[in-house]
This record gives C-alpha cells, sequence and structure tokens, in this order.
C-alpha cells in the first residue's frame, strides 16, 4: 500500500521534479568574466594587459560602443586558461580598441582548444564594428586566447577581447603560465682542435679601413696565417686580425689558417672589393633588449669585453651596437647625465655626458677586434626624444666617420614628410615643427627620401658603415629597401620575450625572401634571449627554451641579422649554447645570402627551407602547438629527389640517409634543423 501511494505521488509531481532539476542545472552553470582571471599570466608584445580597460587606460570601445568588462591587450598576445573540460562555451565581442583612431591597427582573434583552432575572427581595423565569438568548449582542457596581427606589424593593434565570459558547469577557470621545460644544450662544447667559423665571404668599398677578425675555436695560444692576401692587407698572426686598406675594385680567394698545438684548419676567404658591402647578414649586439635608456659608455665597453671573454668573437660575432640615448635629450631635463649641448657651432653632433669619448669608445672596440655602431632618425628626434638627425645628415654622416663607426641604425621616429619643404630653416623652428613622433606615409617615393639621403651621405664617407633601416615594414619596405641602400631592413614591430611576438616576427616574413640576397637582408628585429628588460632592471627571457631554439633556427633560416638583445655579462651556459653553434650559425652566414621559404603549413606546424651554396638544403620542421607533434618534411615540397643525407644541426650529428621525406617528433613550440644533402 505504501509502495503504490509512493509511485502515484511521484507520477503526479515528477514533471515538476524534472522541472526543478534542469532549473537547478541551468543555475549550475557559471559565467567567468575573463577580466576576473590573473591577466599577469597573459603573454603579450607591448604594454601590459588592462581588465576592464584598454592597452592604453582608457574604457573598452569597439567602432563606437563601450564596453564596461573585457581584457585590453595588444598584438601579439597570448593566454592559456585551464578549465579541466567543464566549459560550456566562450563569447566575446572582439575588436580594435577606438583609441587608436578609424582605419589604423589592425588586429585578429583566435581560440583555440587544447591547441586545436576553434575559432579565428577576420582581421580588423580601428573603427570596425565588434565580431562576436561564440566558442563551444565541450571536454576542451585547456582554452588558448591569442591575438595576432593582420600583417607583420603590430603598430596600433590595441585588441579588446570586450564582454569576454568563459561558461563553466563546474568549478572556475585558471589562467596559467606556459609549461615549465628544462633547458637542456644540445650544441657539443668545441673540439679542441682548431676551427675555423663564420662569414665566408667579405665585401668592402675600396680605400676604406679594412678590418676582420678570424673567427676560430680551439684551445689557445693559436696563430693564424693568410695565403694570397691582397696587397694593401695585412695578417697579425697572433690575434688573427686582417687590417689595411684595398685601393681597386677586385675580388680575391684567400686561404685562411688556424693552427694550434692539436692541429691546423684552413678555409676559403673571398674578399669583394666593390661598392656592397654586408655581403652576409651583420652577427652582433644591441643595446636597447636590456639597457634602453640607460645605457652608457662603460655598458657599451663591458659588452666588448664579454664578447671576446665568452667566445663569442671565435664564432663569428663582431658588432658591438649603440642604440638610443647616447645623444643629448632636452626632454628628459630631469636627466643630467642626458643634458649638454647638442651640436657645436658647426652644427655637427654633439653625444651626452654618458659618452664623453666617442673616438675612445670605438678605438676600444676596435682594438679588440670588433666592430661598433650607433643609432640616429631621419626626424629631428629619436624615438626617445634624443637630437636626431634631419637637415643635418651629412654632417651626421661625417661625424660618425670621423668617430669610427662601422654601423647605422636609422629609426623612422618623429619624421614626417612636410618637414621636407623646412629644410634650411631654423634647427629649433624645425625641431618644433617635428614634434616628438613621426607620420605614417602611405606614398613610397616619402617614405624612401629620408633613407636615400641619408644613404647618400654615407656613401660619400673614407668608411664602410653598415645601413641599417628600422621603419618597421611601412610600405613594404622589404620591395624597395635595397634601392635606397639598406644592407638590412625591419619588416616588423618591435619584438618581445614572448612566444606570440617572437613567433608572429619570424613566422610573418613568408613571401618576402625574393627580396634578399647579398648585402641586403629583411629584418624581424634583434633576439630575445638571454637577461633582457630594456633597461636597467634585467629578467630572464619569458621564452622557453624550445622557442628559443625555435628562434635563432628561424632568424638563420631567414638569413636575418643577429642581434642579440641581452646583458652579455650575464650570459649562463644555456644561452651561449644557443649563440656558438657553428652548424647553426652557418646556415645565417652562407654565402649564397638565400632566405627561407615556407613548404609546408596546415595550421600547427611548418616547414622552411633555405638553399645553401654547396647545393645542400638547411630545412627546419617547426610544432606551432603546445603539445608533441610529428613534423614530415616531403621530397616534393622540398624540391628534391633520391636518397638525401640528413644532419641535425643542433646536436652536430647525422641521422641517416632518407628517401621521399624525413619525419621527426617537435616538441610544443620547438624545431628540428637539418641539412640535407644528395647521396651520391
Amino acid at each position: 500500500m505504501r509502495a503504490d501511494f509512493f509511485i502515484r505521488r511521484l507520477q503526479t509531481f515528477g514533471p515538476a521534479i524534472v522541472l526543478a532539476l534542469a532549473i537547478s542545472a541551468v543555475r549550475a552553470e557559471q559565467a567567468f568574466p575573463l577580466s576576473q582571471l590573473d591577466l599577469s599570466k597573459v603573454q603579450q608584445g607591448w604594454g601590459d594587459p588592462h581588465a576592464n580597460q584598454s592597452v592604453e587606460g582608457h574604457a573598452l570601445s569597439i567602432g563606437g560602443q563601450t564596453f564596461t568588462n573585457g581584457l585590453g591587450t595588444h598584438a601579439y598576445s597570448e593566454l592559456l586558461v585551464n578549465v579541466d573540460g567543464n566549459a560550456e562555451k566562450f563569447t566575446a565581442q572582439v575588436g580594435v580598441d577606438d583609441e587608436v583612431g578609424a582605419g589604423r591597427g589592425n588586429a585578429q582573434f583566435e581560440v583555440l582548444g587544447d591547441g586545436r583552432l576553434l575559432w579565428r575572427s577576420a582581421v580588423l581595423h580601428g573603427g570596425d564594428a565588434p565580431q562576436s565569438a561564440d566558442v563551444s568548449l565541450g571536454g576542451i582542457k585547456q582554452l588558448t586566447l591569442i591575438v595576432s596581427s593582420g600583417s607583420n606589424n603590430i603598430d596600433y593593434a590595441h585588441a579588446d577581447w570586450a564582454n569576454a565570459e568563459i561558461n563553466m558547469r563546474a568549478g572556475a577557470p585558471e589562467a596559467v603560465s606556459p609549461p615549465q621545460e628544462p633547458a637542456v644544450i644540445l650544441t657539443p662544447q668545441p673540439s679542441p682542435e682548431p676551427r675555423i667559423n663564420g662569414t665566408r665571404i667579405f665585401g668592402v668599398r675600396p680605400g676604406t679601413p679594412f678590418l676582420f677578425t678570424i673567427p676560430a675555436t680551439g684551445d689557445r695560444p693559436m696563430t693564424f696565417g693568410a695565403d694570397h692576401l691582397p696587397k694593401g692587407l695585412r695578417l697579425d698572426s697572433q690575434t688573427g686580425r686582417i687590417t689595411g686598406e684595398l685601393k681597386k675594385a677586385k675580388t680575391f680567394i684567400v686561404t685562411l689558417h688556424a693552427k694550434n698545438a692539436l692541429g691546423e684548419a684552413q678555409e676559403q676567404f673571398k674578399i669583394v672589393c666593390g661598392p656592397q658591402i654586408g655581403l652576409t647578414p651583420a652577427m652582433g649586439w644591441n643595446s636597447w633588449n636590456c639597457f634602453a635608456s640607460a645605457v652608457t659608455e662603460e655598458d657599451i665597453k663591458a659588452a666588448a669585453d664579454a664578447m671576446v671573454k665568452s667566445g663569442l668573437i671565435n664564432h663569428g660575432w663582431t658588432y658591438i651596437n649603440i642604440d638610443d640615448f647616447w645623444e643629448v635629450n632636452p626632454h628628459r631635463a630631469d636627466d643630467p647625465t642626458l643634458q649638454g649641448p647638442q651640436r657645436d657651432a658647426e652644427g655637427r653632433i654633439l653625444p651626452n655626458p654618458r659618452f664623453p669619448d666617442m673616438p675612445g669608445l670605438t678605438a676600444y672596440v676596435h682594438g679588440q677586434g670588433l666592430k661598433i655602431g650607433l643609432y640616429s632618425s631621419p626626424g629631428p628626434w629619436t624615438c626617445g626624444g634624443c637630437v636626431a638627425s634631419f637637415d643635418h645628415e651629412l654632417l651626421d654622416a661625417q661625424r660618425y666617420a670621423q668617430w669610427g663607426f662601422d654601423y647605422l641604425k636609422y629609426d623612422w621616429c618623429s619624421y614626417k614628410p612636410e618637414l621636407e619643404s623646412h629644410r634650411g630653416h631654423s634647427a629649433e623652428f624645425v625641431k618644433q615643427l617635428g614634434g616628438w613622433s613621426g607620420s605614417t606615409p602611405t606614398d613610397r617615393a616619402q617614405l624612401m627620401r629620408p633613407y636615400a639621403i641619408m644613404h647618400a651621405a654615407l656613401e660619400k664617407q673614407p668608411r664602410d658603415i653598415l645601413f641599417s633601416l628600422c621603419q618597421y615594414g611601412m610600405g613594404d619596405v622589404w620591395k624597395w629597401g635595397a634601392q635606397v641602400g639598406g644592407n638590412s631592413w625591419r619588416t616588423t614591430g618591435d619584438i618581445r620575450d614572448t612566444w606570440s611576438s617572437m613567433s608572429a616576427n619570424g613566422f610573418g616574413e613568408a613571401g618576402e625572401g625574393k627580396y634578399a640576397g647579398p648585402g641586403h637582408f629583411n629584418d624581424p628585429d634583434m633576439l630575445v634571449v638571454g637577461y633582457v628588460g630594456w633597461g636597467p632592471s634585467l629578467h630572464p627571457t619569458r621564452l622557453t627554451p624550445n622557442e628559443q631554439y625555435t628562434h635563432i633556427s628561424l632568424w638563420c633560416l631567414l638569413a636575418s641579422p643577429l642581434l642579440i638583445g641581452c646583458d652579455m655579462t650575464k650570459l649562463d651556459p644555456f644561452t651561449l649554447s644557443l649563440l656558438s653553434n657553428d652548424e647553426v650559425l652557418a646556415v645565417d652566414q652562407d654565402p649564397l645570402a638565400q632566405q627561407a621559404s615556407r613548404v609546408a603549413d596546415d595550421g600547427t606546424q611548418q616547414v622552411w627551407a633555405k638553399d645553401m651554396e654547396d647545393g645542400s638544403k638547411a630545412v627546419g620542421l617547426f610544432n606551432l602547438s603546445r603539445s608533441d607533434v610529428k613534423v614530415v618534411a616531403q621530397w616534393s615540397e622540398l624540391g628534391l629527389t633520391g636518397r638525401q643525407r640528413v644532419r641535425d644541426l643542433w646536436r652536430q650529428k647525422d641521422l641517416g640517409e632518407f628517401s621521399d621525406r624525413f619525419e621527426t617528433t617537435v616538441p610544443p613550440h620547438g624545431v628540428v634543423l637539418v641539412r640535407m644533402w644528395p647521396v651520391k
């Protein structure tokens, strides 16, 4: 009787109970605003992430719509969120913040689940209406939110994840840092026997000072020799430095020798005396990514000392470059070390008190067998507000040559095409007109003009000064940089030590290789390994060890200038191993000077290949996902046939002979860099 009664009651109230349970289940779902997560976990290419504000601290606004909740970030950025399979969906309104102005900036938003692309926005610009993301996350354990640039330029890529929420069935989402990896050193120790490294071709103009230090590893003491060294050049057999001057244009084939108690090495070396310098990409160091505005003469000397003491000079590293803030800066009146007369009575530029003896500094660096560079801008002011070169280009070029500099980085900041009509006006008038920030013309002739003017001034100097264009890829600079005398040109915005920034700068070079070649190279910006920080406070790079292997491998495949950005007085063994693998560096310094092409890309893995002078190919197999993947390099994609001998360049180890394809497992955000020779 009791059982029958219970059954009848359940039948009566059953639907209500089911409905109540359903309502309870709905209520159990909870929406977690993205802005409430730990945003310190965001990896970001510029600025800092902000909860409920834009990257510049304003109210979130996309296409004229204002939002009170969300995440303001900047391309390139990446956020990992653990949801442990308990998430239902992710929703957001995304776009470029209105603070950049209509038509400016570009950003593309991506949502990944467990490394797999779930959703991607269109490429959005300032003023565009927000685009809605409504992404199912059923079964997903880790959510990844990425903002990339729709081009190679991250300028004004102020990206908003507005009204961004993660709906959870249970638990709460947790922002996490990328997984930690051990720093495994792959580069073998150099042999104690002599080995000659570095570039095998060198360009010099007739009548200019010659300086080349033979880079050789092996036990010291070591002596050096050179067969068929042309008249006008001399070799110091103890230091390996070749100095002097060549009078006439001609190509010379020299055999270099390095000898110690264990043996002797020799290498053919081509000297091309003619109009073109910088025949292979520059290898050196730049002060900006560690010291930035805090740089001093002591920092530069310490960097030169460290390049020699660490042995990097023996692997072909050459340049010690001063970036911004060697000049006087009237905008920083609170800092007496940046004050003083800006130019002398004849209009020649003067350094600030931090650099009291420029000729002495260049002599110090040259005395170690290295070269030295500095920085300016075609506008009235540098990016940091220091005195720059507009309307003084010839005087400045003369001054750089007189001081003994070998390299000039020329940064667009504060230049405006409308300045050209005011050449010859008073310096104060021009500086006031120029302001501190420049403008971005679309006319190619306007983009080319300031660089052509400085190149003409440099060409008149009795000294070779490598010319590095820095203007972030505006106007497709790779298409015309060589026409204005550029030995390299920046193709991207400033790099940061994050995967999102580094990978976008590097992998974004696809398709630009046909504009590079001997003496002129695409430049995706400096290296961000070791201790960096944009001065004076430093931190270990935020790139994982695998990401650092990807960074160096990709830059070498791209035939990019290699400019170390870290404090070289703090080189740890892992960082030193990244910068001293001669088989890897040989990919960058190959005399053919070809940039690699991307031959395969499925979204999570890419294969890049570079033709080498000896007929081999350097091939990078890259994993862009966060889990191990098997990457395959097909002969049909590489343009190869028959059997190929494959060598792992980081491990300096032969892997065997392969036909039709080479495949290997690549770790997250990692690379396997190989070289392939046909088997005869």
